[in-house]
């Protein structure tokens, strides 16, 4: 769950970047009135960088445990509230002129809003599940100690199966 969030939140942030987010008519002079406009990235430089973050986020959620990807899952958290107020930060729904792209351009800081969410959803996940999730290579860590076992019967045959004689030292 963790990892689909983040992975969709990224590609949602990096799609949103790539949209319209702007765009006006301007008097050009001589080549009379042309329509401008900017997409997401030039508009909210954070959009890039709040993806690449949560894709990098993947690999440490899946490469940590405890409280590394506890602090881990507070930064991806952040980062989606950051990605969410990129997207709500100066839109308006009224007021455009006739022939702006005005779908495309709420689409966009739609997008970058779902983004931003699915980040943070998935920041908070790993800061929940950080306790009973496994990490990458903890299945080849070398033990501690060895476990007492409580029941004596099992240790002598636990012994008797290893080689190890268990009446050697009483």
């Amino acid at each position: 769950m963790i990892i689909v969030a983040l992975l969709l939140g990224a590609l949602a942030l990096w799609g949103a970047s790539r949209l319209a987010w702007f765009a006006e008519f301007r008097d050009e002079g001589v080549r009379g009135t042309v329509l401008y406009s900017e997409n997401g990235e030039q508009r909210a430089t954070a959009l890039v960088p709040l993806a690449l973050l949560a894709l990098a986020g993947v690999a440490g959620v899946i490469a940590t445990g405890g409280w590394a990807r506890r602090v881990l899952g507070v930064v991806l958290a952040l980062a989606g509230v950051a990605g969410v107020w990129s997207g709500v930060a100066g839109v308006r729904f009224g007021g455009y002129a006739a022939g702006l792209p005005v779908t495309e351009m709420l689409l966009g800081r739609g997008i970058a809003v779902l983004g931003g969410i699915l980040v943070a959803l998935g920041g908070l996940a790993a800061i929940k599940g950080a306790g009973t999730a496994r990490r990458l290579g903890a299945r080849y860590a070398a033990p501690g100690a060895k476990k007492a076992q409580r029941d004596p019967d099992i240790e002598l045959w636990d012994a008797l199966s290893e080689g190890e004689d268990p009446t050697a030292g009483r």
